[in-house]
């Protein structure tokens, strides 16, 4: 079975709001988040932004357009994301443990991890899934949330992307490899696999 995305197969698409695509058992990055990890003053200047951008730019995109829709959107989210909003829970070494705990007991059984960085206020996540994407995260999500015992803790939706050949996935080794690269030494998680070990 093929690693990477194949627009010519069948794509299992869940979710309305912002769907979300698994093909079997292709390798997904994913990013989700903590609840209070973005101020809503910006999200709601973003979500203008987007509604303005969408209707000037409808949907089937060129190559060109997704890539300005990344640039202007979720590279800028991604930057909001790491200036470190909000109670940032995951500075603190034992609830990152227990989501490391989380994500671990599944590998090899639900998952294949090939890259993971627990940032204060978000994760990215590289993998294989061998189950279904939605149950993962809420798996994961819900069991975190329970554990580190402070009530609800994430933001109901995550950003995935289907990884569509081996440069992409070096690529995103290399992302999730440099994200923490500005954090001090005891706030951030980064583990890597064999394979995510072996990208210069």
């Amino acid at each position: 079975m093929p690693d990477y995305y194949n627009p010519a197969s069948e794509t299992q698409i869940h979710g309305e709001k912002l769907p979300h695509w698994q093909q079997n058992e292709v390798i997904q990055f994913v990013t989700f988040r903590l609840g209070d990890s973005m101020p809503s003053s910006k999200l709601n200047e973003l979500k203008q932004e987007l509604k303005i951008w969408k209707s000037q730019n409808p949907e089937p995109w060129t190559p060109e357009i997704e890539k300005e829709y990344h640039q202007r959107f979720t590279w800028k989210l991604e930057a909001w994301l790491d200036e470190g909003f909000g109670t940032c829970l995951f500075k603190k070494a034992e609830n990152r443990e227990i989501l490391e705990e989380t994500l671990m007991h599944d590998h090899s059984t639900k998952v294949n991890h090939h890259s993971w960085a627990i940032m204060p206020n978000h994760i990215h996540l590289l993998f294989t899934p061998l189950a279904p994407l939605e149950k993962l995260m809420q798996s994961w999500k819900g069991i975190s949330s329970r554990r580190i015992g402070t009530g609800p803790i994430w933001q109901r939706n995550y950003r995935d992307t289907l990884i569509r050949d081996a440069t992409h996935f070096a690529n995103a080794v290399r992302y999730i490899r440099k994200n923490p690269a500005k954090l001090t030494q005891g706030t951030f998680t980064l583990w890597q696999s064999e394979r995510a070990l072996a990208i210069p």
